[in-house]
């Protein structure tokens, strides 16, 4: 099933999530779409430094939104906020330090951010973590589930009553279309059982983002919930955690502001608040969440287990706990030797 899985997957994104399928996706775009203004509205972006969230944060800046960046590196981040400025001309953009790795420090970060601020109009999970050696927190989460997984529920969870009392509000996660090839790991969720790798967990991490999503939407009417893929995009992360799929792929990569397009859409158009919330996307378009055949849907049995896992680990990320006790709060939250 998995090397079925793969082809399919391989062969779909030759077609689609190259350059190329950007640009004959495109022709169906409706300009009008973006010819909005956003004056007044505030935007979170994680990961706003380079490649897809830089580029996210720039569109967003130059249709006058309130720019919030949330980044790892200070010096990094600095310099992209002088950029967006600078080609914006919009004033309204602020950093904020954050490693989404630090599972306490999100919960902290989210939790000083909506005494500070009023409203958060629209929050983009950009941010992500692709480690190919096994490695664990302060809390003992395995460090891509940390970032990719905790770090986006904790922010979320946390900012949801922020964003209930602001107007028109959205949250957009940005996954990958590697999570097509991932069924849901409920029992697993650290990925300890087998072995370690990178690419694949940041799959399975993936996955686990298009069910929150799914589930957000249902629990949380108010707030419009959306999830989508880049496609195969030219960005430092890419070069750095899969070198050899950039050399192989080289100029058929998306650029960086192709693969923001949609996270730009889904933020500031009306079209895309009129959609279903919960919904996968990719070119502005929502598309089915499994490949046919591939047998990668879960039971309501193992979502409620995953939830209930993230729930717990959740809280125990708000309490002055001991490290040893948070990973030892389910058989899967245990770190490997």
């Amino acid at each position: 099933m998995s090397v079925y899985r793969n082809t399919i997957w391989f062969l779909n994104g030759i077609h689609q999530y190259t350059r190329k399928g950007y640009e004959a996706a495109s022709k169906d775009f409706k300009p009008q779409d973006l010819d909005v203004s956003v004056v007044g509205r505030s935007f979170m972006v994680t990961g706003a430094n380079s490649g897809i969230g830089k580029a996210a944060a720039m569109a967003i800046a130059k249709k006058g939104g309130t720019v919030h960046m949330v980044c790892r590196n200070k010096d990094k981040a600095e310099h992209a906020r002088a950029d967006i400025v600078s080609e914006s001309e919009n004033t309204e953009v602020y950093v904020h330090i954050l490693d989404m790795s630090e599972t306490r420090k999100v919960w902290e970060f989210a939790e000083t951010f909506q005494q500070q601020y009023p409203s958060l109009n629209v929050l983009i999970n950009n941010a992500g973590c692709m480690a190919h050696k096994r490695e664990v927190n302060a809390e003992g989460l395995e460090k891509n589930f940390a970032t990719n997984t905790m770090g986006v529920y904790i922010l979320t969870q946390t900012l949801i009553p922020l964003l209930q009392k602001s107007r028109d509000p959205r949250v957009i996660t940005v996954s990958s279309g590697g999570m097509l090839v991932q069924r849901l790991s409920a029992d697993d969720l650290q990925s300890e059982k087998d072995n370690f790798d990178g690419v694949m967990v940041y799959a399975q991490n993936k996955r686990q983002q298009v069910v929150l999503t799914q589930q957000w939407a249902k629990a949380n009417p108010v707030i419009h919930f959306s999830v989508m893929h880049p496609g195969w995009v030219d960005t430092p992360a890419v070069s750095t955690s899969m070198p050899q799929f950039h050399h192989m792929m080289g100029e058929r990569l998306r650029s960086a502001e192709q693969g923001a397009d949609t996270v730009a859409w889904l933020a500031l158009s009306r079209a895309a608040a009129r959609t279903q919330s919960g919904q996968f996307f990719q070119d502005r378009k929502s598309v089915p969440a499994h490949l046919p055949l591939a047998w990668t849907h879960s039971s309501a049995q193992e979502i409620e287990s995953f939830m209930t896992q993230l729930e717990t680990l959740a809280k125990a990320a708000q309490s002055p706990r001991d490290p040893e006790m948070m990973s030892s709060l389910s058989p899967s939250t245990t770190p490997s030797d």
